[in-house]
């Protein structure tokens, strides 16, 4: 799950007063032509809730791959850029950061020709993946160690309106519902020594345009695009502009037509000009209050998104286009509380921030233990790890022995009990030499703690279904 600080966390709120809402001239004309004050609101509610994703994405997108100057810049269009270092408490950009699998960033442009992603022969005890996201957040696809295998491979990813022809040597065709997308690559970091492996690894990984793949000339390029700017203050001024801008690029799914057409009667799709100042002060009103609503719906579809285990939050918010049919609020509550999640047939991730009593879990007065009994640790194919976080900040700790996280490829240099059962030690303060190397590092303060499992396994015991598997994460003790 990649996330980061939430752009649009007040988007409805005071600060919307100024938010551009597209109206067509007709509509301005004629107030018969507005739906009425509690259909606008209606509407802008469950615009709200659709458009967030989209607006999110956007904002990752012209931060990460069109605004050099952004501070977090990765590379352009349609160029891959490895992020080859392990993250520590110093790395604040991304909160809940991934220790697991440093990141490959790809943006790709489909407009003019398709792009060929390439993959090098990966060790199969080396977990992989390659997510596919497109401008709606649906997770279109997967290449990597669970999808498609470890060896090599040339895979082609083509816009919404491709019908070309697969070319020879190209393993698998997948479509993207936008014309701009995201291509994220994780790649598996054994420990802090094994980078170099890992750099090795990301150095194999490959993105061409299918021109210069079959060697033929490149197609006319594309228009150029005025990307307008985006940060957290104008999303929430423009935030019905930013999804006005980004619905160009995304053809209407089936699943999507009912909520277009709702949107173009308060002046959002292709061919409306007119801002939200333009609007009689009670149409202002109506959308403002309907765009609040739509926040607080995501908020709490987050909160009680998903199944409690064992006092583990888990959830399944993320797939493609069908896993949602048209399911906004699912959607946005993904997007929500962390963009870019995996499906959870590739990663599950329990989280908590509470003890197997509901109490809140605060390494300045407890200290705690995690058990997992013999013969029942985490079932996965790839590997599992157990991250700690700052409560407050969801940040990585600084601790003594630089150790933010622990996972199955440490277990080799750990302490099992008498009974088989392997016990962490979750704490503040190091539990002694004799637990040292079963210690995960605790802040003096509230403590929100995330499990990963990569490729979980389908047979029992295993967490899939979500909710309905027989195996559930032990909860964490009080000590």
């Amino acid at each position: 799950m990649l996330t980061k600080r939430t752009l649009l966390r007040s988007a409805a709120m005071g600060a919307l007063v100024a938010t551009t809402v597209k109206l067509t001239r007709a509509n301005a004309k004629s107030s018969a032509d507005w739906p009425s004050l509690m259909e606008a609101k209606d509407i802008a509610e469950e615009g709200f809730i659709y458009g967030l994703p989209i607006v999110l994405n956007y904002g990752t997108m012209y931060e990460f791959a069109v605004d050099r100057k952004s501070g977090q810049f990765k590379a352009p269009f349609n160029q891959i850029k490895n992020l080859s270092h392990v993250s520590t408490y110093k790395d604040t950009a991304v909160v809940t950061p991934n220790s697991d699998t440093p990141y490959s960033i790809l943006w790709v442009d489909l407009r003019a020709e398709p792009m060929v992603v390439s993959v090098p022969p990966v060790d199969p005890k080396r977990y992989y993946s390659v997510q596919l996201i497109d401008g709606n957040t649906f997770n279109y696809g997967y290449i990597g160690s669970r999808a498609t295998g470890s060896g090599a491979g040339d895979y082609m990813v083509v816009g919404p309106e491709w019908k070309g022809v697969t070319p020879a040597g190209v393993k698998k065709v997948f479509q993207s519902t936008t014309q701009f997308s995201f291509v994220l690559f994780r790649t598996q970091l054994f420990d802090p020594g094994d980078i170099d492996n890992v750099m090795k690894v990301q150095a194999g990984y490959k993105a061409q345009p299918l021109s210069a793949y079959l060697k033929q000339p490149a197609p006319s390029a594309p228009p150029p695009v005025n990307f307008p700017k985006i940060d957290k203050k104008l999303a929430k001024m423009n935030f019905f502009a930013y999804l006005d801008f980004c619905l160009q690029f995304a053809p209407a799914l089936e699943s999507e037509k009912d909520i277009r057409a709702k949107l173009a009667r308060i002046g959002i799709g292709p061919g409306k000009t007119f801002s939200f100042k333009d609007l009689p002060i009670e149409h202002k009103a109506e959308i403002l209050v309907g765009m609040k609503q739509g926040e607080r719906k995501i908020d709490e579809a987050v909160a009680k998104g998903g199944v409690s285990l064992n006092g583990w939050q888990v959830n399944s918010f993320f797939g493609d286009a069908q896993f949602y049919n048209g399911d906004w609020l699912k959607r946005a509550a993904g997007a929500q509380a962390g963009i870019y999640g995996n499906d959870s047939e590739e990663a599950v991730y329990p989280l908590t921030r509470v003890d197997d009593d509901g109490k809140p879990l605060d390494g300045s007065k407890h200290n705690y233990t995690l058990t997992f009994a013999a013969d029942q640790l985490p079932p996965v194919n790839a590997f599992w790890s157990v991250t700690m976080y700052d409560g407050k900040t969801q940040l990585l700790i600084k601790n003594p022995v630089n150790r933010y996280l622990i996972n199955s490829p440490m277990l080799p240099g750990m302490k099992k009990n008498a009974d088989g059962s392997l016990t962490l030690y979750v704490q503040h303060k190091s539990p002694g030499a004799e637990k040292e190397s079963n210690w995960l590092p605790a802040p003096n303060g509230p403590i929100y703690t995330v499990m990963r499992l990569y490729w979980p396994k389908t047979e029992a015991p295993s967490i899939l279904p979500v909710g309905k598997g027989a195996w559930r994460p032990p909860g964490v003790h009080v000590a």
